[in-house]
């Protein structure tokens, strides 16, 4: 039984790279019709992750389902193990992550129609699935950092995907070199933890067990736990290296919402939670004030913003602030919630805006104006009469991100505002402004996701030409819309994470 349990888990790293491969050299065979062939094997995948998270949902919480470790490289007394590690937090990031996936490879065999490199798309997003999923298998701080290199990658092609834009080459060089500061100290990290103590391993079980039994330096711990946290600070958007994803917009749409729901940015939230257990209080308090700042920072430029896109990426970066703020309170948790809650209805915003901008340029390209800005809001106005499926989506999903009762954002956002404030009754002092910053971020957010809402879908049309020539997205966009807006609904969550 076990051996078939492995087997299914190993499945969530063959079937997207196999599509990967698939679609990078054979896909042009069947051109257009190639993503039938992404759309069973990431199908496949969500339904061995819905099998997961059954057995997480209805069996006891604390059952680790399935570890398992193979020796990979062996020097002299050095070994190198590679493995599997699926706990309940596990599970459900392979959910979130697979059903996100399937959901932008459906949405998107519409939105890129017409692409004359379709197939080389679905490939990257295959590689992009593939690295998530392995960071999130991992047993051991080196596998992690290998997936975690192939997430950086992966986003640097999809992110550079129309790279005869100079906007694109540019923003995807700014990707990859901003996440390689991170991930320089990210190594240095690792390796002070590594030559910790007499037992050297880079298991991640291994290592908690051993800074828990070891007499080690606080201030070196410390030094180590902030390192690797530098990774998570390129990764997830965090200040000062948040400056890659605004630019990241240049990339296609879909794969935006693939990088800002599931993939690249979960990726440094969930290493932080992985490796929590050997954090200092300092490192804590430290990773507490970067995600209070980096959350009201980002959140006050949004307001500034008149690109759609980029609207929800300082959003995103904003929201990513309020899981590393969780984290540094000690509410882990509470910031893994928000991670599951905002993926839904980050996703879903991303969706819903690329239905909005796929329908301007369809307007646009029937009037040969090749001037008008499909992206920013000042060209839009009154569609909510012409694409009313997607301004429900996106208008329940506005309501999330802004935590109003009884959507999904208020109930995880509750818990991580009642950790800023059980945090600072306890130490007091400086830590007063982790509150402010989260409940100030936090109106910051409904006032710029509203003004979203009215520039794009309420008031007259701005330019009544355009405005004639728009339409409702067909059913392979509109359907991911429908259900990540649904998911966006409280009722799915009180009671069950």
């Amino acid at each position: 039984m076990m051996d078939f349990n492995l087997l299914l888990a190993l499945s969530f790293l063959f079937i997207p790279i196999a599509l990967f491969i698939y679609q990078l050299f054979f896909g042009h065979i069947l051109k257009h019709d190639t993503w039938y062939v992404s759309i069973v094997g990431i199908g496949v995948s969500l339904s061995i992750a819905l099998s997961f998270f059954y057995r997480v949902f209805f069996n006891s919480p604390d059952d680790i389902i399935i570890h398992k470790s193979f020796n990979w490289l062996t020097t002299g007394n050095f070994n190198l193990d590679l493995g599997i590690y699926i706990d309940n937090i596990a599970a459900i990031m392979l959910l979130v992550v697979s059903l996100v996936s399937f959901l932008v490879h459906l949405y998107s065999s519409e939105y890129m129609r017409g692409d004359s490199r379709f197939s080389r798309y679905y490939a990257y997003l295959g590689l992009f699935t593939f690295s998530m999923n392995g960071i999130v298998l991992a047993d051991s701080i080196t596998m992690i950092y290998i997936f975690w290199e192939l997430v950086g990658l992966s986003s640097y092609l999809i992110i550079g995907f129309w790279f005869e834009k100079k906007s694109a080459a540019s923003a995807s060089k700014k990707a990859f070199l901003t996440n390689r500061v991170g991930d320089i100290g990210m190594f240095i990290g690792i390796m002070m933890i590594y030559f910790v103590g007499d037992s050297h391993s880079f298991n991640l079980s291994d290592i908690i067990e051993k800074v828990k039994t070891s007499q080690i330096d606080s201030t070196y711990l410390t030094i180590a736990g902030i390192l690797i946290f530098m990774g998570a600070v390129g990764k997830s958007a965090q200040l000062p290296l948040h400056i890659w994803l605004p630019d990241a917009m240049a990339g296609p749409t879909p794969a935006s919402a693939m990088i800002h729901a599931a993939t690249m940015v979960a990726a440094g939230v969930y290493l932080t939670l992985r490796i929590f257990p050997i954090l200092t209080f300092d490192a804590l308090t430290y990773i507490a004030f970067t995600g209070a700042c980096t959350a009201l920072f980002a959140s006050i430029i949004a307001i500034t913003q008149n690109d759609i896109k980029k609207v929800l990426a300082y959003s995103t970066v904003s929201q990513l602030g309020y899981m590393v703020l969780a984290i540094g309170v000690g509410s882990y948790m509470a910031a893994f919630f928000h991670l599951v809650t905002h993926a839904m209805f980050k996703a879903c915003l991303f969706l819903a805006s690329g239905s909005v901008i796929h329908s301007m340029h369809h307007s646009l390209h029937e009037l040969h104006d090749h001037d008008t800005d499909p992206q920013d809001m000042r060209n839009m106005g009154g569609l909510k009469n012409k694409m009313p499926i997607t301004y429900l989506g996106m208008l329940i999903t506005t309501l999330a991100i802004s935590g109003v009762p009884f959507f999904s954002g208020f109930v995880s956002k509750d818990a991580i505002l009642a950790g800023t404030l059980a945090h600072y009754f306890e130490h007091g002092g400086i830590t007063i402004f982790l509150p402010i910053a989260g409940f100030g971020a936090a109106t910051i957010t409904a006032f710029y996701m509203f003004r979203l809402i009215f520039l794009t879908f309420h008031g007259k049309p701005k330019n009544e030409d355009i405005y004639k020539n728009l339409h409702e997205s067909p059913a392979v966009m509109t359907i991911p819309v429908i259900l990540l807006s649904a998911l966006s609904l409280g009722l799915f969550y009180t009671g069950s994470l």
